[in-house]
């Protein structure tokens, strides 16, 4: 498998790390590539869009002719786990003229809608498809606060929607990278298969 992070700003290190633990639960080899320019997205299987600032994430992908990347490997069917930004970026609707969404997802985000830095937490989120609760870390997150009839809501916090499915598109509210779970990214890149443990 071949794994992409968008690595223009953003958890780069961290998610590599991720998504190599969640091949490794299963035996099965992973390369990592970071994307900061055109023409590694159509050679990947799976793809990472990390947190991070979500202006900055769309401006940078948008110069460098990544979106339509991105949008080509969605249409083809293949798996990407948007994480914080990445959901905002991925978003229908970011609600703020400064973020070129790319339609992946069909929701609308509140950016921050969570609060500021000194507003984080932490918390136990249970998950469809996974059994066991997740423990999450809430990071200036946004909020889905509209679901298109398409999407799959994952989990919630306080009824509010924090991992959404979209087609081959899972996105969280949250940083499954900065946990030593990975199984986020499992269920993200292995949706056909049980999630490993």
């Amino acid at each position: 498998m071949k794994a992409g992070v968008i690595a223009v700003q953003g958890d780069v290190a961290e998610h590599a790390a991720a998504v190599r633990n969640a091949a490794a639960a299963r035996d099965e080899p992973a390369e990592v590539v970071e994307v900061r320019d055109a023409g590694i997205v159509p050679d990947c299987d799976v793809l990472l869009v990390p947190g991070g600032e979500s202006t900055t994430i769309s401006r940078l992908i948008r110069r460098e002719g990544i979106d339509a990347e991105i949008r080509e490997h969605v249409a083809r069917g293949k798996p990407v786990l948007a994480t914080c930004a990445g959901l905002i970026v991925c978003s229908r609707d970011a609600k703020d003229d400064r973020v070129d969404a790319l339609g992946l997802v069909d929701v609308s985000v509140d950016r921050n809608a969570f609060g500021r830095q000194k507003d984080s937490f932490e918390a136990n989120v249970s998950i469809t498809g996974l059994d066991d609760p997740f423990h999450a870390v809430f990071i200036r997150a946004p909020l889905v606060d509209e679901v298109g009839a398409g999407v799959e809501v994952l989990a919630t916090v306080d009824g509010r929607p924090v991992a959404v499915r979209n087609g081959p598109v899972v996105a969280t509210a949250f940083h499954p990278e900065l946990t030593d779970d990975a199984r986020v990214h499992d269920l993200a890149f292995f949706p056909e298969r049980e999630v490993v443990a």
